[in-house]
C-alpha cells in the first residue's frame, strides 16, 4: 500500500527532530537545556484558569464556527489597544495561529500557486502549505544583514502569474527580525503593484525590545482589501496549549469564504475559548514584565554569542529567537554531537539546526536557531556549554 505524496513529501519538524537524542542523553543522567522550542516558561495568567473553573453550563455544546461572542469581543479590544481597527465581525477564532495560516493559504491560493516568504522562515509554513498543494517561494535574507529584506528588484523577480500572496512573520520566527516601517511600506507597494494578498503573522507583536515601535500592516492605508492578519494568545499569555488564535480581514468576500472553512471544522473548543476570553482582564503590567524579562534573556544569549570566536549574528530586536551562524560545516552534526558526546558538569544543550528554516537548498547549513524561553540562570549555563562545545568540536 502507498501513502499520498502530500504526506510523504512533508518534512518532519526540524524543531522536534533531534528530541530522541536529547531523550537518550537524559536516560544517561545528563541534564539537557532545551533551546529548541518556543515554549515559554512564564506562568499562564490565573484569569485563564479561573474562568474555566467558573464555567457552569449543563451541556458542553459546540461553539459558533465564527467563535464565541465574548472571545471575539476581547480580540476586538485587544486589536484596538494596538491601534488596529478590527471589529468582531472581521475576526474568526481559530485553532491556534496554525489553523489561521492554513485557512489564509487555502482561501487565496489554488493548487500549484505560490506564496512568497522571506527565508529563513517558520518551518511549519512549509508543512501547512504542502498540505494545501501550495508552494513556498523564498525571498533570501542573510544573518550578516540582520535578515533585512533585499531590494525591491530582488523580490519582484521571483513573482510569477502563480504568485498569490506574500507572507511575513513580524516580529520574526526564527530570526527575531522586526521589520522597519520602510520594509513594511516596501511590501505594501509590491503587493499593490502585483495584486497580491499580504498575510501578516503577528503573534509576537508584544515582543519588541530596545524601545522599538512595532508597525503592523494594519496601520497602513490602501491595503484593507488584501490584508490578512494572523494572531494567537499562545506566546503573549504563555498559553500555547490552549490552541486559540484568530484570523482577521476587512475584505468581506474573503471573510465569507474563510467562514466556509471555519464551518467545515465545526468549531474551536468551547472551554478554551471561555478561558481565552478572560485574558482581556490581565493587567498591562503582566505584559510589561514579560517584555522586560525576555529582553534580559535576549541580552544574555546575544552577549554570549558575541564572545564566541567565529559566530556571526546581529542583535535580534523581537520575538524570542536568534539565528546564529557557527564556525562549523554542518550545524546538525554539531548539535547531535553536543547531545551524544559532550557535556559540562553532566549538562548539555538541545539546539535547532537552521537549514530546514530555509527554502533554498544549501543555506543555513552552518546555522542554528536558539529559543531563549528559559530562565536567565539556565540560559547562562546553556550558552557556556555551547561556547565550550564549539571550542572542543573544532579541535577534534
Amino acid at each position: 500500500m502507498q501513502f499520498s505524496k502530500r504526506v510523504t513529501n512533508m518534512q518532519a519538524s526540524p524543531i522536534r527532530k533531534l528530541i530522541p537524542y536529547a531523550d537518550e542523553a537524559k536516560s544517561k543522567g545528563i541534564k539537557v537545556y532545551p533551546l529548541n522550542i518556543g515554549q515559554p516558561d512564564i506562568k499562564t495568567p490565573k484569569e485563564y484558569y479561573e474562568a474555566i473553573a467558573n464555567f457552569d453550563e449543563d451541556v458542553l455544546s459546540y461553539a459558533n464556527s465564527h467563535g464565541r461572542t465574548e472571545l471575539l469581543e476581547t480580540f476586538e479590544k485587544y486589536f484596538a489597544k494596538h491601534n488596529i481597527n478590527f471589529t468582531k465581525d472581521d475576526i474568526i477564532v481559530t485553532n491556534g495561529g496554525s489553523e489561521a495560516l492554513l485557512f489564509a493559504a487555502i482561501a487565496v491560493c489554488d493548487y500549484g500557486d505560490d506564496i512568497l516568504v522571506p527565508e529563513p522562515f517558520y518551518t511549519n509554513y512549509n508543512s501547512f502549505f504542502q498540505i494545501a498543494g501550495i508552494n513556498v517561494v523564498s525571498i533570501t535574507t542573510y544573518a550578516e544583514t540582520g535578515f533585512s529584506l533585499p531590494d525591491k528588484s530582488e523580490i519582484v523577480k521571483v513573482i510569477t502569474p502563480r504568485t498569490k500572496a506574500i507572507l511575513l512573520s513580524n516580529p520574526g520566527n526564527p530570526t527575531g527580525k522586526v521589520y522597519t516601517k520602510e520594509e513594511i511600506e516596501l511590501v505594501k507597494d509590491i503587493a499593490i503593484e502585483n495584486d497580491l494578498f499580504i498575510i501578516s503573522d503577528e503573534v509576537y507583536k508584544e515582543f519588541t525590545y530596545d524601545g522599538l515601535v512595532f508597525t503592523s500592516f494594519a496601520h497602513l492605508k490602501d491595503i484593507e482589501d488584501r490584508l490578512i492578519i494572523i494572531d494567537s494568545i499562545s506566546k503573549r499569555y504563555s498559553a500555547c496549549g490552549a490552541r486559540i488564535g484568530c484570523i482577521a480581514t476587512k475584505n468581506n468576500s474573503l471573510f465569507a469564504n474563510l467562514m466556509k472553512l471555519a464551518q467545515s471544522r465545526l468549531s474551536v473548543a468551547t472551554i478554551e475559548q471561555i478561558g481565552a476570553a478572560s485574558l482581556v482582564n490581565v493587567s498591562d503590567e503582566y505584559m510589561k514584565e514579560i517584555n522586560k524579562e525576555y529582553s534580559a534573556r535576549r541580552d544574555v544569549v546575544f552577549n554570549a554569542l558575541q564572545e564566541m570566536d567565529g559566530v556571526i549574528c546581529k542583535k535580534p530586536l523581537g520575538a524570542f529567537y536568534v539565528i546564529a551562524k557557527l564556525p562549523v560545516e554542518n550545524a546538525e552534526d554539531f548539535v547531535i554531537w553536543l547531545l551524544k558526546e559532550f557535556n559540562v558538569d553532566n549538562e548539555t544543550v538541545l539546539l535547532t539546526p537552521a537549514e530546514n528554516f530555509y527554502g533554498t537548498k544549501g543555506l543555513g547549513r552552518d546555522e542554528i536557531r536558539i529559543s531563549y524561553c528559559l530562565n536567565i540562570d539556565s540560559l547562562k549555563k546553556a550558552m557556556n556549554i555551547l561556547k565550550e562545545g564549539l571550542i572542543k568540536y573544532n579541535k577534534r
